[in-house]
């Protein structure tokens, strides 16, 4: 209909110029008629003018539409009955066509911000490997991970470890992948998953790094625990009867001697056997005080948390561990930054866990010339509170350093093995960790982190 309305404007319009082109020649053959002529020439250059300008509405609409389409510009409006080009219905197909354009873009955008959203809140770091090795972190789980450490490109990750720029380059996809990372002085394992994603003809490596470090420790710390509950059920129900037996043995032995009188050679085996039933009943309770050492491993109650202040701890503590160490010519320095530092923890564990620690720094200072230990306490760049205990003493040794923490191992000849066993439950407890290493200058660093 608006086509037909169109077409009979532009056939009128062009018949009312072919008569006045035929008036303009009628003027110019018949004499005297100037004057008409020029009028004549006027009107017919109005009428060209007329047509084209009506011509072009409607492609200047049209123009118009397919801009607004291109660039989005979702406010334009096509009321093309007020140009008069009868395209009345056009227009209303444009403002239809616009609109649901319009609903389509803001659906998209509702969709894309709540995708983002989604991914921001993952709680797994995401992050891609562009084929220039440069790298796009996607979530705030992937940039918590990272801290304020700057990485832009896979070359930046080996200062987390140095060997995983070649490890992911040969990561095989679909496949779980353990990679170790310690970043800003916290230890990370890390679960990677691959997949490979081609967008605009180019083509990345989507990581997955769930960081399992946490579950490890207490899959390994209820591990110990069933295995030390075994042992110690097992060894106290075989040894018990020993050592009753044993003090029963002794204390007939001992009743014979008093009660009997036999030769000297006599007397000499009764004094024989008497020493050997005393030797297996001290042996056989200190076999089960020993065990029973082992049980506080499996019998850790749930931390009573409350806020103090970490001035007060060490202070608390040094008055407990540090009794005898001006005698011995051991210094002891505490820093705290910033001085009014606080933390929520069970005072009660934590204090076992330093005075531990400071006793095995005194052990470890026997042979030192100018025995000293510091302790101190910061947050790290994480926010996370760090106390560190660091000797100068004879260090640990390498082939110890990744089992001092293991239940049952010991590097002192009277040690039970519990005390950095016990720490280390302590620290987890906490949802924290604890780690040992030597220095560079000698004697070692053991590291609370929580």
């Amino acid at each position: 209909m608006g086509f037909n309305r169109f077409s009979l404007l532009i056939i009128s319009r062009t018949l009312l110029v072919i008569l006045s082109l035929l008036l303009l020649a009628y003027f110019i053959i018949a004499p005297g008629f100037h004057a008409a002529i020029i009028l004549m020439v006027l009107l017919i250059g109005l009428q060209f003018h007329d047509l084209i300008a009506f011509v072009k509405k409607t492609n200047a609409e049209l123009t118009r539409f397919l801009d607004a389409a291109r660039y989005a510009d979702y406010s334009q409006r096509f009321s093309l009955a007020d140009v008069g080009t009868g395209f009345e219905e056009l227009g209303q197909v444009f403002d239809e066509i616009i609109a649901k354009l319009h609903r389509a873009r803001t659906q998209q955008e509702q969709e894309l911000r709540q995708l983002k959203a989604l991914i921001e809140h993952v709680p797994v770091p995401l992050l891609s490997i562009h084929s220039n090795q440069q790298l796009t972190l996607w979530n705030n789980a992937a940039r918590r991970l990272f801290g304020s450490n700057s990485v832009t490109k896979v070359s930046d990750l080996a200062q987390f470890n140095p060997d995983i720029p070649q490890l992911l380059q040969q990561l095989p996809v679909g496949e779980n992948t353990l990679i170790d990372m310690h970043i800003d002085g916290m230890a990370h394992c890390l679960s990677i998953a691959t997949t490979t994603l081609t967008v605009e003809q180019h083509q990345q490596t989507l990581l997955s790094m769930q960081d399992i470090q946490n579950e490890l420790d207490r899959t390994q710390l209820q591990a110990w625990q069933e295995l030390v509950r075994v042992l110690t059920h097992e060894i106290m129900n075989s040894i018990t009867p020993v050592a009753s037996l044993a003090k029963t043995a002794m204390e007939l032995t001992e009743d014979i001697q008093a009660r009997s009188r036999h030769s000297e050679e006599i007397t000499e085996e009764l004094q024989d056997v008497a020493d050997a039933v005393t030797t297996v009943a001290k042996r056989s309770d200190g076999l089960m005080n020993f065990v029973a050492s082992y049980r506080q491993l499996t019998k850790l109650p749930a931390p009573s948390i409350k806020t103090i202040k970490i001035s007060e701890l060490l202070a608390q503590v040094q008055t407990i561990a540090t009794q005898f160490w001006q005698e011995k010519g051991i210094k002891c320095s505490i820093n705290i930054t910033p001085q009014a530092l606080d933390f929520s923890v069970d005072v009660n564990m934590i204090e076992q866990v330093l005075i531990n620690l400071l006793q095995n720094a005194e052990h470890a200072l026997a042979n030192a010339e100018q025995p000293e230990v510091s302790v101190i306490a910061k947050l790290n760049k994480r926010g996370h509170v760090v106390i560190e205990v660091t000797d100068n003493g004879c260090g640990i040794d390498s082939t110890a350093l990744s089992q001092i923490f293991v239940p049952f191992f010991t590097t002192k000849r009277d040690g039970s093995g519990v005390g950095l066993a016990l720490s280390r439950q302590i620290m987890l407890a906490h949802g924290g960790s604890i780690k040992a290493s030597n220095n560079p200058s000698g004697g070692a660093t053991f590291s609370l982190v929580f």
